[in-house]
């Protein structure tokens, strides 16, 4: 899918924290527009952390439905996911939005589509992007060594993703719930 070029989102869990980190590039066809985007953020309160990947507009759309969703559900992760992703796809501007999300909060991981998945990964690391498939294995690797906290082995995940996807790069943005 073209859509999923243009960053990559990795949350990770481990120990009671919650890490999600992303990269900062902006690209436009070939070129790097910006290098230090912020694409993760902290919503709810602080307590649900939000990645995007995707068209930029598109994402900070639908970042701001969801934290609306969110308020309205009271900080319920799963039922504003649920309630964002219904009218993603049944609004008629709003379906041709082109981004993921993945959102986190204490207990869980969602992984959100304009598809209308509402999906919670398996494991203890999830992504979305281009670089996902790297960012994914590196984490993979580090949370079984069990050598690193939640934090160090995403940011350390997306690292070793920006050295292989030409969408990624290593300017990071990392927040952590739980401490």
């Amino acid at each position: 899918m073209e859509l999923l070029k243009g960053t990559t989102i990795l949350c990770v869990r481990k120990e009671g924290l919650v890490a999600m980190a992303g990269d900062g590039q902006v690209t436009l066809g070939t070129q790097i527009i910006k290098a230090s985007a912020r694409k993760v953020r902290r919503i709810g309160g602080d307590k649900v952390l939000a990645g995007f990947a995707g068209s930029t507009a598109d994402a900070m759309t639908l970042l701001e439905r969801f934290e609306k969703r969110l308020g309205e559900e009271q900080g319920r992760l799963a039922r504003a996911a649920v309630a964002l992703v219904k009218e993603w796809r049944t609004d008629k501007a709003l379906r041709r939005l082109e981004a993921m999300m993945l959102v986190a909060d204490a207990e869980q991981t969602l992984l959100l589509s304009g598809a209308g998945d509402v999906l919670e990964p398996e494991g203890d690391a999830a992504t979305i992007g281009s670089g996902s498939g790297f960012a994914l294995a590196a984490a993979r690797a580090f949370l079984e060594s069990g050598t690193l906290d939640a934090e160090a082995v995403a940011r350390r995940s997306l690292e070793i993703a920006s050295e292989i996807c030409i969408y990624t790069n290593d300017a990071l943005t990392v927040e952590v719930l739980g401490r």
